[in-house]
């Protein structure tokens, strides 16, 4: 047993080897007694700045714990720590064929796992592998010429590839340490195990990709790339086989799903072929773009310091008479608002940071909830058509050639305002946003800011650029699935990740994954399914 102690500050100018002294001071220990002290977590309070602590959570051994436990009872932040076993993956005792469609987080984490049961895989990705797939992304940012099989949204890695390789989440899954831990095997910073907000960054995700297609790859994992999954071969009411846009079929027991959020000719299909799906709740809105420097100020009371990380935020304000969240969400600190485009004649905007996040700029979305009852709900493809209708008026606005429309923050507003600078490739447009978002999203947008403003201060300035139009924060339906994982309506299928419906970042899916890969097995073993 070990002893775990949480909210220990340290000073910015305070070095990390003073935390034995510190536990030891708590404790009423002498330092010597503290033993295999380690940091499993370290965060950030910018409660009082410019007075900014670092943190921290570390666990240790002491001889006598359970002397130490007792004579510190009423100090909430000292725990035993118990040790939580996974379930080992154990070779089947049978052969099993799965198919997993996607090569995000939740396809590659439940090929791996999968294949590490000794299972027969077989992976499939519409898009191209992540070393192709940058020099097309890199080419469209620079020139305008859109790739829609091979972009932001679709290839290797997933949308998560252009991102800010945020690994937060808030489901508290004994599986997340295993998903971090993979990650840094496979060459993200070791970083990511103790930081209370970790991310990888979108350049370093490039090369923990290819570790893990590697890796999969000698467990035996059959992978294709440009292989698009166009139908589902069905027999008494169960999956058989995956039909590919070529005609070729993939013969499985088992398909996962976990096509992304943006496979919108794949839900097309899924309707099609009788699958049961489901709209759901989505968001629509803007980028915001900042100074980064401003937001540190903002957040720190600093402009900057050597020990601290670029600030990020995290705003919400419920409208009471809308009943509307307006929210921020994928905060990137120091990164670049991105052109997200997958479809000629659309444009979508996100946000992307790189690992050390020392850009000039820090973004966010900001977003209006869009609900069901916005759109025709009794078509789960509505949603779909509800998105690509402002992402057309975004391409539109920006005169037809990618360029993403933009405003300055207090001309949205209706104030004076300045000029319009952003970070976004291949250039921005000024435009009037009002014309390219939903009545209702401008609404709850210029409601909400001077919520945002009177939290922090600043936040609402003539340096601040809007950028349009952020739609794809989610899936906009969920393709059901029951208890066991496998879709209601089709019995082999199971739905899996942020594209399916069940998940909301990269943390979120990779666990998905997992489980789905679970699901598979215990059916495997255990003989049952439907």
């Amino acid at each position: 047993m070990s002893l775990r102690l949480r909210e220990i500050p340290l000073g910015l100018d305070e070095d990390e080897s003073a935390l034995p002294f510190k536990v030891a001071e708590t404790l009423s220990l002498e330092v010597t007694r503290i033993e295999a002290l380690r940091i499993v977590r370290r965060g950030i309070d910018a409660r009082k700045k410019p007075r900014v602590l670092r943190v921290y959570t570390v666990e240790f051994t002491v001889s006598d714990e359970a002397g130490v436990l007792s004579r510190h009872s009423t100090l909430a932040r000292l725990e035993a720590v118990a040790e939580v076993a996974l379930p080992e993956a154990r070779t089947m005792a049978r052969s099993h064929r799965a198919l997993v469609v996607g090569m995000g987080p939740a396809g590659l984490f439940a090929a791996l796992r999968l294949a590490q049961h000794g299972m027969s895989v077989c992976l499939l990705e519409r898009g191209k592998p992540v070393e192709e797939r940058i020099r097309d992304v890199d080419r469209f940012w620079t020139e305008g010429q859109l790739d829609p099989a091979s972009n932001v949204q679709f290839g290797e890695g997933g949308a998560g590839t252009f991102s800010d390789g945020k690994l937060t989440t808030r489901l508290n899954s004994p599986w997340m340490r295993l998903v971090l831990q993979t990650l840094v095997d496979f060459g993200a910073p070791e970083e990511i195990l103790i930081q209370a907000k970790p991310h990888v960054g979108s350049d370093r995700l490039r090369r923990v990709l290819i570790h893990f297609r590697k890796a999969l790859q000698a467990l035996g994992v059959d992978i294709r790339f440009n292989a698009c999954l166009s139908g589902l071969e069905c027999h008494e009411g169960r999956v058989v086989a995956g039909v590919l846009a070529d005609g070729s079929r993939a013969v499985c027991d088992s398909l996962v799903l976990a096509p992304g959020h943006s496979a919108r000719d794949t839900y097309r299909m899924l309707q099609g072929a009788g699958v049961r799906l489901t709209p759901k709740p989505f968001a629509v809105g803007v980028r915001v773009e900042h100074p980064a420097e401003l937001i540190n100020r903002i957040q720190y009371g600093l402009a900057s310091h050597p020990k601290l990380p670029a600030a990020d935020y995290t705003l919400a304000w419920n409208d009471p008479e809308t009943k509307r969240g307006i929210y921020s969400f994928c905060m990137c600190p120091g990164g670049e608002v991105i052109n997200a485009a997958s479809e000629p004649g659309g444009l979508v905007v996100n946000g992307m940071s790189l690992c050390r996040r020392d850009g000039l700029f820090s973004n966010s979305a900001l977003v209006v909830s869009v609900r069901p009852d916005d759109f025709d709900s009794a078509d789960a493809l509505a949603g779909v058509r509800f998105q690509r209708r402002w992402e057309e008026a975004a391409f539109a606005a920006g005169g037809g050639t990618f360029r993403a429309p933009a405003q300055n923050l207090m001309g949205f507003l209706g104030r004076k305002g300045g000029a319009v600078i952003s970070s976004c490739r291949p250039q921005v447009c000024a435009a009037d946003l009002e014309q390219v978002l939903p009545y209702f999203v401008t609404l709850g947008l210029r409601r909400a800011l001077p919520h945002f403003d009177r939290k922090m201060r600043g936040f609402v300035t003539s340096e601040a650029t809007l950028i349009g139009v952020e739609t794809r924060t989610s899936a906009p339906l969920r393709i059901v699935r029951d208890e066991s994982g496998q879709s209601v309506s089709h019995g082999g299928l199971y739905p899996a990740g942020e594209g399916a419906g069940y998940a909301g970042g990269i943390m979120s899916a990779a666990l998905d994954g997992l489980k789905t890969a679970e699901h598979i097995v215990s059916i495997v073993v255990n003989g049952s399914s439907k």
